[in-house]
């Protein structure tokens, strides 16, 4: 958050900018360019109850969720209470983002919030979000419209203000209405929306759905003649948010139905990685279909002091190899050096070594490209490829505070002289760190049935899970909730604290993990 903001002739501070921004509707790859533009250049953030808080990593402000309904540990707050805290923030001189779910304006009440920012003297700007009919449609395979089928669409509210004398749905309209009818929040009225349709004329046998959680992991489409599909719900046990679509575009579900056939879909995945590395390993769990679930074990901050790695970077001229066994390791050092003054012609003399592609990618952001990477992604096999190459040559590797010393081992054996800098903290999560907003403490994501699998990335994350568990969440390990290994390495280490693996990857990266959860599951 901003320490200061510029004041006006008189000394006051003029009001910061309000951004109404539409998120989606549960997707974070939903999110446009301009809302994500907003999230970045925001000081704090008031987010509803119904995003997808994946979309909090776009930000470092203050974020605060908003609840106008009843949730665990959360107080509902009052539209007029949202709407002031808004103003109060912008009077501040911050710049603060609404982030709704959907888009502000269809049945949003951004248009409320614009108008009490306009009476108050805040500037704002509204940012369109993929709103849920489309969205829900589209993941579900349905056309909204279509040539043969509904050349119309109409978005219907299921939820009205009940301080209304009497509802402005004018079912027998609806029910003549030759188009798909789309019912936003009407889960809970879904009996009498459907038994209000057909007394009205609306064909019992119409194509009908309810679609829950659109374009999540844990999107669930039932679909059933319009009269049956009160029944067909209540027996699948869907919940909000919800819609319902109504006409004969329902139909197409069964052709080109698409997001529901990914190959880890709905599968909840504990994303164990420090929370600033979970943004690619999330978006990967995404594209296949799977839910991550982020609950850090480790933190990773900088070392206690910088005066050893300064003094590195200084003798840089005297070493022939440069070794990473991380990508933190790439980044903490390169980002050192550019502070310092340098840059990566400081490089230019010196052999590079990489454990594995993850570790190679993060140099290419610097552009550098690395003269080694094993084919298989631990130590051992590292060491095995420098040792014909280092004999009498001084090998550097920038390494973390704690982790397998097998390479200054192997490589001082081959006749290699080593020297380790510790670029960057490897760091347990303590037991009582409450999580950031979107992460879960993995004892309480396990005894909450928030995973069905977990992923154990290093030794040090396995062995600090195996600290944060709880006598209840380790009685589910094996039965409820399954492990799976990025390697033989880190098996060997959850087994040895007493965590039953059931997978282990065969390539040592997390889309190595990701496809040994799919082939487990396909033995299943």
């Amino acid at each position: 958050m901003s320490e200061s903001r510029a004041t006006d002739q008189a000394g006051h501070t003029p009001p910061g900018m309000v951004y109404l921004v539409g998120a989606g509707p549960g997707d974070p790859g939903l999110l446009t360019l301009r809302g994500r533009q907003c999230l970045q250049q925001a000081d704090v953030v008031l987010y509803d109850g119904l995003v997808n808080t994946l979309l909090l990593r776009h930000t470092a402000a203050h974020a605060e969720r908003t609840c106008r309904s009843e949730a665990p540990g959360q107080r509902i707050l009052q539209q007029e209470e949202i709407n002031q805290r808004l103003i109060a923030a912008a009077r501040q001189g911050l710049t603060v983002v609404r982030l709704k779910g959907g888009d502000p304006f269809i049945f949003g009440r951004g248009s409320e919030e614009a108008a009490a920012l306009r009476a108050a003297g805040i500037p704002f700007q509204v940012v369109p979000g993929v709103t849920a009919a489309t969205a829900a449609g589209e993941y579900a395979g349905i056309s909204l419209t279509h040539r043969d089928h509904a050349s119309a669409v109409a978005l219907i509210t299921g939820h009205e203000d009940p301080l209304k004398e009497q509802s402005a749905v004018d079912y027998p309209h609806l029910a003549r209405f030759q188009g798909t009818l789309v019912f936003y929040m009407g889960l809970h009225r879904l009996e009498a929306i459907v038994s209000s349709l057909v007394a009205a004329g609306r064909p019992a046998d119409e194509p009908a759905c309810v679609i829950s959680r659109a374009s999540t992991p844990l999107q669930r489409t039932v679909t059933a003649p319009l009269a049956e599909l009160p029944a067909a719900v209540r027996q699948a046990g869907l919940r909000a948010p919800s819609l319902i679509l109504i006409g004969q575009v329902v139909s197409l579900r069964s052709t080109i139905a698409w997001y529901e056939q990914r190959p880890l879909f709905g599968v909840r995945i504990g994303i164990t990685r420090p929370i600033a590395q979970t943004a690619d390993t999330a978006d990967l769990a995404l594209e296949l279909g799977a839910q991550p679930v982020l609950m850090p074990t480790i933190r990773i901050e900088p070392p206690e002091s910088w005066q050893p790695v300064d003094d590195v970077i200084r003798r840089l001229p005297d070493f022939d190899w440069l070794m990473f066994t991380s990508s933190n390791g790439v980044d903490s050092l390169l980002g050192r050096l550019w502070e310092q003054g340098g840059d990566i012609r400081s490089l230019s003399h010196l052999k590079l070594a990489c454990i594995g592609p993850s570790t190679a990618a993060a140099l290419e952001h610097w552009h550098l490209r690395a003269d080694v990477v094993p084919g298989e992604y631990r130590a051992e096999a590292l060491a095995a490829e420098l040792a014909p190459l280092v004999e009498g040559r001084k090998v550097l590797w920038a390494r973390a505070s704690r982790g397998r010393d097998v390479l200054p081992v192997e490589l001082r054996a081959a006749g290699a002289h080593v020297e380790l800098t510790t670029v960057y903290q490897n760091l347990d999560v303590e037991p009582d760190t409450i999580p950031d907003p979107g992460t879960h403490h993995p004892s309480a994501a396990i005894e909450q049935n928030l995973v069905d699998w977990i992923g154990l990335s290093s030794p040090s994350i396995a062995r600090n899970l195996d600290a944060l568990l709880s006598p209840a969440a380790r009685e589910k390990l094996g039965r409820e909730v399954q492990l799976v290994a990025i390697s033989p390495v880190t098996a060997a280490a959850a087994e040895e604290c007493g965590l039953p693996v059931a997978a282990v990857a065969t390539e040592f990266t997390w889309d190595g993990m990701f496809q040994a959860v799919i082939e487990h599951r396909n033995r299943s």
